[in-house]
């Protein structure tokens, strides 16, 4: 009798352990629901008052005071313009990062909206737009709904959740420091130190309603690379009297595609070398002495990426010293490859397609557009995944591209983060 009461009894606890979190996970997603017309709201005031890199005063202005609304602890003006709140649960467990970046670009809106951005600002010297032309404006409402909506449930709550509104996602303005490395470096991710990070970024590209990821590299390292080759000046008519910087650009620009087609392994990772600016002389009749070029390397695994930067040193290099010129090649690495921790994206993957559906839940490949997230996932194990934003009546192979005049998300994309963010976050409280 003793042993059948006991066996019942663990049964009961047993089915109470398991029916808890999807009872959390249920009222998470009806809060968020119920908070959806708000964000909405705060998203539209986002995009129509956009601020650059470094800049976003208003911005930290508005989500600092929401936050402080919810009775968290606020702290402002990390890395420049950042916000950072704490949420402490009533049940001790794991401390988690939930990251947005709150910046805008320099670009000026083509999209008729009643919310379109006519803001303008200085950028480098050039009078220019502003535009939330990569879709931070819905991430900073989508993180606001999700402290929203977790303050409500604090009771629920087992562990420790860190906000971080992040600035300078885009790069700080030439000359300042800024982004994740700065963050990082002012101790975001102590007092209480950070267990985990979890990011996510919209896409246009992609249905409204819709998840996706990919474990380990997910987004590219950018290395930003400037050579110089010096050559001798000579004047046009006489070619043979120099050693002509211009032909030795265009040797290497040829050269460097081997780095890729030939040395590069690109069944293991995708790989990218291009070249973004040349500029050499001053009139027609002038071979010059110098000519500069600039340009990107794209990464996505460490290895790669270090084999990549001898090659293609090595390659301009030795096509510099056949024509007789002298390469002086600077490689600066800016952002590493953004990791998603196998085992910990094993862990929350399930969680988002239970609270969303298994089916709007998919693998995705890796991206050689960068994050600086990445600064977050080499202090801990990190989870970064995609949030469809294409409206689910238009063709998301046809919608205008990140950074552009025309790029656009819509309003219904939202909510499919609020709850993938509640999701893992209330999932890995309870795994």
């Amino acid at each position: 009798m003793k042993k059948s009461f006991l066996l019942f009894m663990l049964c009961l606890a047993s089915i109470s352990m398991f029916a808890q979190p999807a009872k959390v996970s249920s009222k998470a997603n009806q809060l968020a629901e119920d908070i959806e017309t708000k964000m909405i709201e705060w998203r539209h005031d986002f995009h129509e008052n956009p601020e650059l890199s470094n800049r976003e005063f208003k911005t930290a202005e508005k989500i600092a005071a929401h936050l402080k609304s919810l009775g968290f602890e606020v702290q402002t003006g990390v890395a420049k313009t950042g916000v950072v709140a704490i949420l402490k649960g009533a049940k001790p467990g794991p401390v988690i990062g939930l990251r947005a970046d709150i910046d805008a670009l320099p670009v000026t809106e083509r999209v008729e909206l009643e919310w379109k951005s006519t803001t303008t600002s200085n950028y480098n010297g050039i009078e220019t737009g502003v535009m939330h032309a990569c879709g931070h404006d819905t991430h900073i409402s989508i993180l606001m709904a999700t402290a929203e909506v977790l303050s409500k449930m604090k009771n629920d709550l087992r562990g420790t959740v860190k906000f971080v509104f992040q600035p300078a996602e885009e790069g700080p303005p030439p000359g300042e420091e800024g982004g994740a490395k700065l963050m990082v470096k002012e101790g975001v991710m102590k007092n209480p130190d950070i267990d985990v990070m979890i990011g996510l970024h919209i896409n246009a590209q992609t249905p409204a309603g819709t998840v996706s990821y990919k474990p380990g590299g997910t987004m590219a390292a950018a290395d930003r690379w400037v050579m110089k080759i010096k050559g001798k000046q000579s004047h046009g008519s006489t070619p043979w009297t120099s050693i002509d910087p211009v032909v030795t650009a265009g040797q290497i620009i040829t050269g460097m595609q081997t780095v890729i087609s030939r040395n590069t392994e690109l069944t293991k990772e995708a790989a990218v070398l291009s070249v973004g600016l040349i500029r050499g002389g001053v009139r027609n009749n002038i071979i010059p002495e110098e000519v500069e070029m600039i340009g990107t390397i794209r990464t996505l695994d460490p290895e790669m990426q270090k084999k990549l930067h001898e090659d293609f040193r090595r390659v301009a290099t030795n096509i510099g010293e056949a024509m007789g010129a002298e390469i002086d090649l600077i490689i600066e690495s800016h952002v590493p490859v953004t990791y998603n921790n196998p085992d910990l994206t094993a862990t929350l993957v399930p969680f988002i397609s239970n609270a969303i559906g298994a089916e709007n839940v998919y693998l995705k490949k890796a991206m050689t557009g960068a994050e600086d997230f990445s600064f977050y996932a080499n202090e801990v194990p990190s989870f970064f995944f995609f949030v469809g934003g294409c409206p689910t009546d238009q063709d998301p192979t046809k919608a205008a591209p990140h950074h552009t005049p025309d790029f656009y998300v819509d309003d219904s994309g939202m909510i499919t983060g609020v709850k993938s963010m509640l999701a893992a976050t209330l999932g890995y409280m309870y795994k």
